[in-house]
């Protein structure tokens, strides 16, 4: 097991000075307890609530470090317009950096056994790690009818925290500043609790409740604590590839875009690729900021509750989602951009942030002039003068940037 830094079992005390975390937490809704009430239950395989068909996130229900092809196998087949519940499983805790030994890792910052998720304990133990990524990714679910052409329609009903407390890693070559850190910390022994074994820096991050809220609390004097916003940092359906898919890049398939607007409440729109769609979830979170700078966000098992339904474009969804990826939340309309829509087939990743967002730009004008009626020049005045564009991520190598259009502003609430 590994063997806990001096100051780690500090980290859950400093979160026990909030409230406590509730008893049953769901970011849709669910009951919770009253203030004081015992720590967040740890949400196991086949506990607590579920609605719909129900998939596991045990062994034989997930892939490491690849996405579904056409040639993956269903976990399980459902109708359009079905509600699904989908356990995830944060890679934080269960990779090779880490000890591959999640029980080791979290019950060295404090964390009590029977709060390791035993799934995450399995795939360490079971699931080959034989894809590029990083990432756990269930395997798919298949909706009957879907046909290329389609759009699949993904309704975020739910998503609950599986366990009090997440990880922010920033490994080196990657993340915002590769060339910067963490190379610029390792000889710096008061920083030395921060690096987990494999030398990369590791940011173990509990849950707490403060007035009401629940809070990520980020150790150190000033003890950062920041509002928690759960969102799947992975949706998309299979690649149209016998190819190997790696995790990390997104496409226009979707994968992991990491876009922090997809909360409870949010719908994202697929173009499908395959026959039955074939939809996957992954790598969740509990907060990021646009951007994803140090590499990941507060990375966090969670439960999520989605609806599956077949549209057609122009017809139940906005005609660009035909062709990419494209978001709404009760206020936004939310066009993505993508640097390179392929990933790494056909020659490696673009990442330039600048391509992703003319692309942004570009189904922004798409889905003003296509959809909504609004002659060019006034769809693209209207993107100067009240359009949003966001760096949904920069460290994925394929980057994004996503544009948030008020709906109010149509007279659309």
């Amino acid at each position: 097991m590994t063997t806990p830094h001096p100051r780690r079992r500090s980290l859950l005390a400093a979160a026990a000075g909030l409230s406590a975390v509730p008893a049953a937490l769901s970011t849709a809704g669910a009951a919770t307890a009253s203030p004081g009430a015992a720590a967040l239950r740890t949400l196991q395989s086949g506990r607590g609530p579920r609605r719909g068909t129900y998939v596991p996130s045990v062994a034989e229900n997930v892939l490491w470090g690849r996405l579904p092809n056409r040639d993956t196998e269903p976990v399980a087949v459902v109708r359009s317009g079905a509600v699904v519940t989908l356990d995830t499983v944060s890679h934080e805790g269960v990779l090779e950096d880490q000890g591959q030994d999640p029980l080791g890792y979290f019950t060295s910052f404090g964390v009590d056994e029977r709060d390791v998720l035993d799934d995450a304990v399995q795939i360490a133990a079971r699931v080959p790690h034989d894809g590029p990524g990083p990432h756990v990714v269930s395997r798919p679910v298949a909706v009957a009818g879907a046909e290329p052409g389609d759009v699949l329609k993904v309704e975020v009903l739910d998503l609950a925290l599986r366990v009090p407390y997440g990880v922010i890693s920033n490994r080196h070559g990657k993340g915002a500043l590769p060339d910067e850190l963490p190379g610029a910390w390792q000889d710096d022994p008061a920083l030395a609790e921060y690096f987990n074994a494999g030398g990369n820096v590791s940011v173990f991050t509990p849950v707490a409740a403060s007035g009401g809220d629940l809070v990520g609390v980020l150790p150190g004097a000033a003890g950062p604590r920041f509002p928690l916003a759960p969102f799947l940092g992975m949706m998309g359906v299979a690649r149209d590839t016998s190819a190997v898919v790696d995790s990390v890049p997104p496409t226009v398939a979707g994968g992991n875009m990491d876009v922090k607007d997809l909360v409870v409440g949010s719908t994202l729109y697929l173009p499908v690729q395959v026959a039955g769609a074939m939809f996957f979830v992954g790598d969740p979170h509990m907060a990021q900021g646009h951007g994803e700078v140090a590499l990941t966000a507060m990375e966090g098992s969670l439960r999520a509750t989605v609806r599956l339904s077949v549209v057609r474009p122009g017809d139940g969804a906005p005609r660009i989602a035909g062709e990419y990826p494209f978001a709404e939340t009760p206020e936004h309309w939310i066009p993505v951009g993508l640097s390179d829509p392929d990933g790494p087939e056909g020659g490696g990743n673009g990442t330039d942030l600048g391509e992703a967002m003319r692309v942004a730009v570009r189904n922004a004008m798409s889905f003003l002039t296509e959809d909504l009626g609004l002659p060019g020049p006034v769809a693209y005045a209207y993107l100067s003068a009240a359009g949003d564009f966001h760096a949904s991520q920069v460290v994925d190598r394929t980057v994004g940037v996503h544009a948030t259009l008020r709906k109010s502003d149509f007279g659309a609430l």
